[in-house]
């Protein structure tokens, strides 16, 4: 089978490596692809919006299979564009179709679905210039902190979590007015859960699923939670509070209920669903879906899968699924993010990476402690032969350990012989939860 991932970062990174592994593959193509991919297969000169251009590539090279990474090809419609075309048709594309996309192309769309389908999560009111008034008067009967969020996709930052009222209502003003363009012309207030935080994930084809292990990520860029919040900077599975009894509540109160709502809704999803999770004392709440794996977590969850991830994802697009089954290794994994210094602000590109070689080498030596090191490449790009900087979440160093506490040493010794100029990683990682 020949089979096109689209997208650039540590998410793609990691499918890429689980795809090649597989006895099925004939080739393997990423667009665009980064350093890391590129050692495994071909990257391939696309942006992930390029509809025609994948399209072209995919009827020239024969493609089977499109596994799609981030959400916004998704949100788009890239599923609708290649089932509109006959020649396309018959290309599996592992995602969902416009229609299923809104779970994450839209936060009113998905809390009415919630709503509907008696899925717990916070209260919420989507307001736009319509019902600006009620919108402040509903923010006036929570407490604080208050939660606004851009109905769209707004590059993971339209989420604003404010302690004073005045200042939620201006938020509130500036977002409609375009603080975050077509994406806030709707704001969604919800309820603030207060809680633990986990990130849940299935793979379905429509009508049933496999259920994919469990992981927490760190979202803010420092230490001890603080500062602004970040794409991700590291992720630990499995979560030690995240039992067999909490997650069969997970699976009975929000999993089953998704997956039955979207069969009810005549959506025909068949990909992945990421469930952003809050544990408030023992019951799941949901706080957000996405259509898709999710980054940082899936460079912790895609190493202790030990399944073929290429036959499982064929089983989705076949609507086979139901003769899967996960088999997981019960070694814990943990990644830690490198970012680049400045992030998620501004920073530069292009600086040169070196240890890279050590630090992957210091899998063979962990070997017979039955530990293994995997490095997943994020934003990172092949310049005259060096390897440099190309984004601000650069390297995920992943580790599988027979207990997290040995798992992050493992990965913070390997993240010790990487450098980079401005290099920044949290060393925090984890402790909340040993």
């Amino acid at each position: 089978m020949n089979v096109l991932i689209l997208g650039s970062g540590g998410r793609e990174h990691a499918l890429a490596w689980m795809i090649s592994r597989s006895t099925l593959l004939e080739t393997l193509y990423v667009a665009p692809g980064n350093a890391g991919t590129g050692s495994l297969c071909r990257n391939i000169d696309l942006q992930v919006n390029d509809f025609d251009g994948i399209a072209t590539f995919c009827l020239k090279n024969s493609i089977d299979m499109v596994v799609v990474g981030p959400e916004e090809p998704l949100v788009r419609g890239i599923k609708d564009h290649f089932a509109s075309e006959k020649e396309l048709s018959g290309i599996m594309v592992i995602g969902p179709d416009r229609s299923g996309a809104r779970l994450e192309g839209s936060k009113d769309f998905a809390k009415e679905f919630m709503k509907k389908y008696n899925i717990p999560t916070a209260s919420y009111l989507a307001v736009t210039t319509d019902n600006i008034d009620e919108g402040k008067k509903f923010l006036g009967s929570l407490n604080p902190p208050y939660v606004l969020k851009a109905d769209g996709l707004a590059a993971g930052k339209g989420v604003v979590i404010l302690d004073d009222r005045r200042e939620a209502e201006k938020e509130l003003d500036d977002m409609l007015r375009g603080k975050f363009g077509e994406a806030s012309s709707k704001v969604v207030i919800e309820e603030f859960l207060d809680g633990i935080e986990l990130s849940a994930f299935i793979l379905t084809d429509g009508k049933d699923y496999l259920l994919l292990p469990e992981a927490k990520d760190y979202k803010r860029i420092g230490e001890n939670d603080t500062g602004p919040n970040t794409g991700g900077m590291g992720s630990i599975s499995p979560v030690p509070f995240a039992g067999i009894e909490f997650m069969k509540k997970v699976e009975d109160r929000v999993i089953r209920p998704t997956v039955e709502g979207l069969q009810s809704e005549g959506i025909d999803y068949r990909g992945f669903i990421f469930f952003g999770l809050i544990n408030i004392g023992g019951d799941p709440f949901v706080i957000e879906y996405n259509v898709r794996l999710g980054d940082p977590e899936t460079e912790a969850i895609l190493p202790r899968i030990k399944n073929d991830m290429l036959e499982i994802l064929i089983s989705a697009g076949r609507q086979e699924l139901k003769r899967q089954k996960t088999d997981i290794d019960e070694r814990h994994a943990a990644s830690i993010m490198l970012v680049s210094g400045g992030y998620p602000g501004d920073y530069e590109k292009g600086i040169e990476i070196s240890g890279l070689e050590d630090a992957a080498g210091s899998s063979s030596a962990d070997n017979e402690a039955g530990t293994e090191i995997f490095l997943f490449h994020a934003g990172t790009k092949l310049k005259a032969g060096r390897i440099v900087t190309n984004g601000g979440r650069v390297l995920a160093v992943s580790s599988l350990s027979g207990s997290l506490d040995e798992a992050l040493k493992r990965s913070y010794r390997a993240a010790a012989m990487i450098s980079f100029e401005k290099m920044y990683y949290r060393r925090d990682l984890g402790k909340d939860l040993i």
